[in-house]
């Protein structure tokens, strides 16, 4: 097939895919991804699994796991959503998104499957459960040693959750999701402990305390041991560094010092730790002495997190964030503040119509000198001037702009900062979903395809 023929065929491929029901749109039920496992032979079953689930920082830690097992020689498989810039960046082994000819072989190969479960079900397959069937097909076929697995929403019923993993890791938990999941932090707790099975470890961040009574009684319920952030491990001392930060960890098996993470933020240390964690936890039989300071250290040193106060433009410096709720967004806040000493900032938001507006806005309101408001390429996106209305009774009505396309937004916000502070000591933060910053990446670096 030639190089056109084969991009042909990976776009009608995508295309496709994403007829289906989107992720967005639930059907709370395993069956349908348990028949297509169940006629293609089981793959799931062929390589031993981290499970991470949370409201925030699954995708780092994710990342940060997958970085720390490649460091110890294994071949890891690693499945996170949503994506940024394409879709294959859901589906990574040895820490490549796989490659458009392999994302078409692997749906292929499923395709007859998908149409077998599709007619024994009312439902069809939705365009999340399709991805994590081709997920867990492409680890078994690679083979990979272990697949890091971020749950899609919630826990119990995500579609990811036809895995037994070994460890089951809770990144913090937040109200998300509301539509989808409970409104209470001991709801969400119950929905996401869904993931913790029998003979595993529980590796908790700190959470809230209704959370973590949830956590820690289905863990106990099930026979899963429990490792706690704050207790049992956890980062001892922190400072900002050029780039990102020093900081040491007290994990369960060692303790590891003088690490450097090109990530900004406390939020980026913690989920360090918590990664750390998670892999002394799954090598503990093999590795109970701890884990090689120097493999952790240079797995840490070498990290990305794209769209996670990513820095995506200098002159002036034009910060990408994935923040969408409101403890991402505090979060967020607190890392620029600490990270940044900018004269002056204007953010660029745009967010999904399902969030909490004011949430997300209340802890930018002190950090910014502008806001632009503006929608992003969902069709989930909070119409624009809803937004502005709603960010008028936050920041006032002469701090509050609005641009109908997220360019125009970003254009706008530049010069603003640009026309009131000095050369050099001006930033522009655009933020306010994960396809927001996913926008403004393909925006400001071009498409990943």
């Amino acid at each position: 097939m030639s190089e056109a023929s084969a991009a042909e065929r990976y776009a009608e491929v995508t295309a496709e895919i994403l007829s289906r029901a989107p992720e967005s749109d639930i059907d709370p039920r395993l069956d349908r991804v348990r028949t297509v496992l169940d006629l293609l032979g089981d793959p799931q079953r062929n390589f031993r699994v981290i499970h991470v689930t949370g409201t925030n920082g699954k995708t780092s830690t994710a990342r940060m796991i997958d970085a720390l097992m490649r460091g110890r020689g294994l071949r890891v498989g690693r499945y996170t959503s949503p994506h940024l810039r394409t879709v294959r960046e859901r589906i990574v082994v040895d820490g490549e998104p796989i490659s458009q000819g392999r994302f078409v072989e692997a749906y292929d190969d499923i395709r007859p499957f998908l149409e077998m479960a599709d007619s024994m079900n009312d439902v069809r397959l939705s365009f999340f459960e399709i991805l994590t069937v081709m997920a867990y097909a492409v680890f078994a076929d690679t083979p990979v040693d272990v697949a890091v697995v971020e749950v899609g929403m919630g826990g119990t019923w995500d579609a990811t959750n036809v895995v037994d993993g070994d460890v089951a890791v809770v990144t913090p938990i937040g109200i998300d999701h509301t539509d989808y999941l409970p409104d209470t932090l001991d709801g969400i707790a119950e929905e996401k402990a869904g993931i913790i099975k029998p003979q595993s470890v529980t590796v908790m961040a700190q959470q809230p305390l209704p959370a973590a009574e949830v956590l820690v009684r289905h863990a106990a319920e099930v026979g899963s041991t429990v490792a706690r952030e704050g207790l049992e491990f956890g980062v001892t001392s922190r400072e900002v560094a050029v780039g990102g930060q020093q900081f040491a960890v007290k994990g369960l098996t060692g303790n590891y010092d003088n690490l450097f993470l090109p990530l900004f933020g406390e939020h980026q240390a913690s989920n360090a730790a918590v990664a750390i964690a998670s892999v002394e936890a799954f090598s503990a039989s093999e590795d109970a002495a701890g884990l090689d300071p120097v493999i952790v250290g240079e797995a840490l040193a070498g990290l990305e997190s794209p769209g996670r106060m990513e820095v995506v433009r200098t002159s002036p410096t034009v910060i990408a964030d994935a923040a969408h709720n409101p403890a991402g967004m505090i979060a967020t806040a607190a890392a620029v503040e600490e990270a940044f000493s900018f004269s002056r900032l204007i953010g660029v938001v745009a967010v999904m119509a399902d969030k909490d507006v004011e949430g997300i806005l209340e802890p930018l309101e002190p950090l910014l000198d502008e806001l632009v408001v503006t929608r992003n390429s969902s069709p989930r996106s909070l119409d624009p001037v809803q937004l502005s209305d709603i960010a008028k009774q936050i920041f006032g009505e002469d701090r509050v702009h609005l641009a109908p396309r997220l360019d125009d937004a970003i254009d706008q916000a530049v010069g603003l900062a640009e026309a009131g502070g000095e050369f050099g000591g001006v930033g522009v933060l655009v933020t306010g979903s994960v396809v927001t910053s996913g926008d403004a990446v393909h925006l400001l670096r071009g498409s990943g395809e």
